[in-house]
């Protein structure tokens, strides 16, 4: 492929030349490489096709876990060529954008585009250097509230699962994003911790019902106060970036009195 700079790329449906790979297009577009596989759920980052298109998103665009896709018009898009893409159908595009015309597209525009099935098509929850583990199934112990939570990020990949290292250390949770990006509540409650920690940077602690409790650490800016009530989805920090990795990473734990959950047991 010529050479390009990220603003003629972004943002545009690109041709595979002989010799790119998915790094290699993820990096000159400025774009993390799982979000450019979520953005093409349907190619092998393997078996690349010169000829082949793909998508390269613009930061108004979004892919979070559970879906629906936000998307930005393109020139020359339909609903049909769109639903292609994202292997869905133009009538369920067109259901979930009924003030919008499929026939007055505007290029610009922002669409939700709903998955087809049950979110097979999103790959949030697998880093490019990991093997892909299903999700834990729900301990029965956990309360009835806590099913089918939101992740704390509309758009991330899992850069350390919850577990043990190998020393024996529990380690939760690692989620890296994108710049800007604000940590979500993942359930209503009240903010009961809003400060900083040692190696943890600006934290944020949120208790819920059930004697359940989310952590969000390394902000780099809390947006809530304690006592504060939160909803679903209300920004509690921003993400900050991480002076070793240079990533935009978020700490996240889950627990219910204290003790730790696999927050994958009840994020959807």
């Amino acid at each position: 492929m010529p050479s390009s700079t990220v603003g003629q790329i972004n943002g545009e449906w690109i041709e595979v030349q002989r010799g790119d790979t998915l790094g290699k297009l993820a990096n000159r577009a400025n774009v993390p490489l799982e979000r450019l596989e979520r953005f093409n759920p349907g190619t092998n980052a393997q078996r690349l096709n010169v000829g082949q298109r793909l998508l390269i998103p613009t930061q108004q665009e979004r892919a979070p876990s559970g879906g629906p896709y936000r998307y930005q018009i393109r020139p020359g898009d339909t609903y049909s060529s769109i639903a292609r893409h994202f292997g869905t159908t133009s009538g369920r595009i067109q259901s979930a954008n009924p003030g919008t015309s499929p026939t007055a597209l505007r290029v610009g525009q922002i669409v939700s585009v709903p998955l087809s099935g049950s979110g097979t098509t999103n790959r949030s929850t697998a880093s490019s250097n990991q093997t892909s583990q299903p999700a834990p199934a729900p301990s029965a112990s956990l309360p009835a509230s806590a099913r089918r939570w939101p992740w704390p990020l509309e758009d991330y990949r899992i850069v350390r699962r919850f577990g043990a290292d190998s020393r024996g250390t529990l380690q939760p949770m690692l989620l890296a994003t994108q710049a800007g990006a604000k940590a979500q509540a993942v359930a209503p409650g009240e903010v009961r911790f809003a400060d900083g920690m040692r190696q943890l940077g600006d934290v944020v602690i949120v208790h819920h019902a059930d004697n359940l409790q989310t952590v969000y650490a390394l902000c780099e800016r809390i947006l809530v106060s304690v006592g504060q009530q939160v909803s679903t989805g209300d920004a509690l920090c921003d993400v900050g970036q991480s002076s070793a990795s240079q990533r935009y990473d978020l700490l996240f734990d889950l627990r219910q009195g204290g003790k730790p959950i696999d927050p994958r047991q009840v994020l959807k």
